[in-house]
């Protein structure tokens, strides 16, 4: 990979990381790392004072999977079953709903994780679903200190807290990104895993049109279509019936009846209903940004940037074009951020790069801490991170400071 050089930025010293970013992804390490233990031993996490558990989102999957053990896979998509096998694994009931919505292939990764006892399939998830994840950090960082970094991300804290698969999406836009420029057809294959979460893929055509990457595009087609019917198969059509059937449902809930609190959602979209917007309002400021990411990307894959300032503008990209973005996974922002440190480790920080970096930090810890929609301001941060070092990439040929460095 290359990456972008700045007669601007700091003389770098290739045998080290700043201290300063050591010692602030140490410390945010250690609070991730110490509080989950704690927390499960003190009843916060999985399971209550009484015993019961706790309802969160980790739920759905395995409830998900234990219909499609007893033969029963479609039945997933029904808010009521589904609500049914949730109430009676926790030993409790809740207020709303934990809903399946993920296409059928997905039901393989569910019906797995449901043959564990609950609090086993729980924390095995997010250990094996984080392994991935930090091969890919290690690798776009290129040295150790990628795992450090992927482990102090704050927004791991959200996803471990409710047992999602944020991890899991890093990961394969993380690989498909990485994996490109060398290895396209498992880049493709990478991407086409990322089906889904099929919203998170929306932009990816549009970067590998741009930029002909012709076999990663039809590797990720054919794996899209292998991976669907090979669930057909599995779970068989009423399984594809039942996911197409209820999807409008899913999006009349979230998006325009606000089922889930608009400050969990870390959107353009969302953010205009959090301070009072009307959903027409919010879907035109999500429109505009959409095209406009979607505009720039094709540009930028089209030019002469470094491909590792194209890597972490399209990872960035794929937060701000949909309505549809809880906290977790923001998980996607450490891909983006693992690009910009690797190019400050070979190349030296700007000035206002890592205080910038810790401000987003810090926007995604405000969020834990008080509940105000701040996820989507730390995505504006590095998205201008990114542009800031791609410079003028708009001009025909690449101004002096963006001759790419050999990888």
């Amino acid at each position: 990979m290359a990456d972008s050089v700045s007669t601007s930025v700091t003389a770098p010293d290739q045998s080290a990381v700043p201290m300063a970013l050591v010692n602030a992804c140490f410390v945010l390490f250690v609070i991730n790392a110490s509080f989950f233990p704690t927390a499960y031993f003190s009843h916060w996490w999985i399971y209550d004072v009484n015993g019961l558990g706790i309802p969160t989102d980790f739920v759905n999957v395995w409830a998900a999977g234990r219909l499609v053990l007893d033969g029963h896979p479609a039945q997933a998509y029904d808010w009521v079953i589904q609500k049914q096998v949730e109430v009676e694994l926790l030993g409790q009931d809740f207020v709303g709903y934990f809903a399946w919505h993920y296409p059928p292939p997905f039901l393989f990764v569910a019906s797995l994780l449901a043959q564990f006892p609950y609090p086993v399939a729980f924390i095995g998830w997010i250990a094996v679903s984080i392994l991935p994840y930090l091969a890919v950090m290690r690798a776009i960082v290129g040295r150790n200190f990628g795992f450090l970094l992927a482990l102090a991300v704050p927004v791991a804290f959200s996803n471990i807290f409710v047992g999602q698969n944020g991890f899991l999406t890093a990961a394969l836009i993380g690989a498909t990104l990485y994996l490109l420029p060398v290895r396209p057809i498992l880049s493709g294959i990478c991407l086409g895993f990322l089906s889904y979460k099929p919203q998170y893929g929306l932009l990816f055509p549009v970067a590998l049109i741009a930029a002909a990457q012709w076999r990663a595009f039809f590797a990720a087609g054919v794996t899209v279509v292998a991976l669907a019917f090979v669930s057909w198969l599995a779970f068989g059509t009423e399984s594809w019936q039942a996911f197409f059937h209820w999807m409008p449902m899913f999006s009349q809930a979230f998006l325009t009846e606000g089922k889930a609190p608009w400050w969990k959602l870390q959107s353009i979209f969302a953010l205009v209903r959090y301070f009072g917007g009307t959903e027409q309002l919010a879907w035109g400021f999500q429109w505009v940004l959409t095209v406009s990411v979607a505009v720039v990307l094709a540009l930028l894959w089209r030019s002469r940037v470094p491909y590792t300032l194209k890597a972490a503008a399209l990872a960035v990209g794929t937060l701000l074009t949909t309505p549809y973005l809880f906290m977790y996974d923001v998980m996607v922002l450490a891909i983006p951020v693992a690009f910009l440190v690797r190019i400050g480790l070979r190349n030296g920080f700007r000035a206002y790069e890592l205080p910038a970096l810790g401000c987003a930090a810090l926007m995604i810890i405000g969020f834990i801490c008080s509940g105000v929609p701040l996820g989507f301001g730390a995505t504006l941060i590095v998205a201008a991170l990114v542009l800031r070092r791609a410079g003028p990439w708009w001009r025909r040929e690449p101004a002096p400071a963006l001759v790419a460095a050999s990888a």
